[in-house]
């Protein structure tokens, strides 16, 4: 299945109980061919460590705009340049409004800013959080400016809740990547 064969894929993993399913898309993503480089949130490593990134990757995870080794040699702009998309997945309620209004305070969001690279976001969060006016005005301003919504799915929440706000499973995510790229 080489649906992505070749494609410089940064996925960003942001906090969220969803980020568990982050390592099973990075997984997914080189067996359609890909070549994933992961950036991690603070708070994803809350969830899923980077050593699970690193071993399904094979590539150094990045966490931090601090990191010293990378940021030697201006790393962080290094690696916006690098892909041909990036991915954030789970995109959190919290990275998407600092999407949508331009913050850059921490990797992902910076990389986010220094990037041409298509934006393609997977969101994932509890049900009045994604239903908010807040968050549907955010994803309309990164819809505009070119983002793909990929999802959310609707269904059992880890909150107990259920309704839209699921992440998409990763073999959708690849799927719709790759029409994406087609």
């Amino acid at each position: 299945m080489d649906l992505l064969q070749d494609q410089k894929i940064l996925l960003c993993v942001c906090g969220g109980v969803a980020a568990y399913k982050a390592a099973a898309l990075v997984r997914r993503l080189a067996d359609a061919g890909a070549v994933v480089q992961v950036a991690m949130t603070a708070n994803a490593e809350r969830f899923v460590t980077a050593t699970t990134f690193q071993a399904l990757s094979g590539r150094p995870v990045r966490t931090s705009l601090w990191d010293a080794a990378a940021e030697a040699a201006m790393g962080h702009i290094e690696l916006a340049r690098w892909p041909d998309r990036i991915v954030i997945a789970p995109a959190s309620a919290n990275t998407i409004a600092r999407l949508a209004h331009g913050l850059a305070d921490d990797l992902v969001s910076t990389l986010c800013l220094a990037t041409d690279a298509p934006l393609a976001l997977a969101p994932a969060m509890n049900r009045l959080m994604w239903a908010h006016p807040a968050t549907q005005a955010n994803v309309e301003t990164l819809r505009a400016r070119g983002a793909l919504l990929l999802g959310p799915d609707s269904g059992g929440q880890a909150c107990g809740e259920v309704g839209e706000g699921r992440m998409m499973e990763p073999e959708a995510i690849v799927a719709a990547l790759a029409r994406a790229s087609a």
